[in-house]
């Protein structure tokens, strides 16, 4: 039995009955994206749905022509392999940090995540904070073949559309960056262009608006503000906030995001005990004198080696 297995049995079995009743709404909420079966949603649907969860004109919600809303989900898949999955992290700078790798090749990171163990790629595609481009999230799919995280703040309907012609496999939202009612419409959009939606929260409260607006992909930052241009991240966090698993859909993927693998910051051990099913991690590649040892050393500390 694979680690991520046994995590998910502890997860099922730890939680109380009542707490597994309780869950039928957010099971429901997750069924389309868990069953290989459901991966054809009519745009009829698409329209109602978005329009009716978050009062939105059904003029602003673009629906896919019938018979091309197929759902690749490429990146939730990818995650839900076996292990502890790293999604590796590609950009040049940060408004925390400044220059990171300001001559980074994307196609050259991209390759050597592979090499390394990567199973997605996370791409920064905004020019000014990060010193990224549309075009680096396309040359680093095109020469690794990964599904890639379009990672950039993105908030709106127009965002989906363009993260799936940028030929984005998933797009990120911030829960605290949105008006909540907005995460359904946006989420029933990109599924039904393809794109996967991660959704981002920062603590529990988050982590349960996140889990009752049907969020199925989930990371917990453990960086407070992530637009903040003081570099403070809480690497305890993810351990912490991973108590509340227990009372989540164990078919939700959990994904811990900052402070990872950095010299004094969360181990990728305690990541894996703490039940989640991938890390991303960004600065400590992007820096790395040799980012696939690095990665390869990471994913062996994740099962224990």
């Amino acid at each position: 039995m694979s680690h991520r297995s046994q995590v998910v049995r502890r997860r099922r079995a730890r939680a109380p009955v009542s707490a597994r009743i309780g869950l039928d709404r957010r099971t429901r909420a997750v069924e389309s994206v868990a069953d290989p079966a459901s991966r054809f949603v009519p745009g009829s649907e698409i329209d109602a749905m978005a329009a009716d969860e978050a009062d939105v004109d059904k003029a602003e919600v673009k629906r896919a022509e019938p018979g091309s809303v197929a759902v690749g989900h490429r990146f939730a898949a990818a995650l839900r392999e076996a292990g502890l999955s790293v999604i590796a992290e590609i950009k040049r700078r940060s408004p925390s940090r400044g220059a990171l790798n300001a001559d980074a090749d994307a196609a050259d990171l991209a390759s050597e995540y592979k090499a390394g163990g990567a199973a997605c790629l996370s791409v920064l595609t905004e020019s000014e904070r990060f010193g990224g481009s549309p075009e680096d999230l396309q040359v680093a799919k095109t020469v690794t073949g990964l599904p890639v995280l379009r990672k950039d703040f993105l908030r709106t309907l127009d965002d989906v559309r363009d993260s799936h012609a940028m030929g984005a496999d998933a797009m990120l939202v911030i829960l605290a960056d949105i008006d909540p009612a907005a995460l359904p419409p946006i989420q029933q959009l990109a599924l039904s262009l393809g794109v996967d939606v991660l959704t981002e929260v920062r603590d529990e409260a988050e982590l349960d608006t996140a889990v009752d607006l049907g969020a199925y992909m989930i990371a917990i930052n453990q960086r407070d503000n992530p637009e903040s241009t003081k570099f403070t991240v809480d690497y305890d966090k993810a351990v912490r906030v991973s108590r509340c698993f227990e009372n989540i859909d164990d078919r939700i993927l959990l994904i811990a995001a900052s402070g990872i693998g950095v010299p004094g910051g969360t181990s990728m051990r305690a990541i894996t005990e703490a039940g989640y099913d991938a890390a991303l991690i960004g600065e400590a590649l992007v820096v790395a004198d040799d980012p696939p040892e690095l990665l390869r050393d990471l994913l062996a500390d994740a099962r224990g080696g």
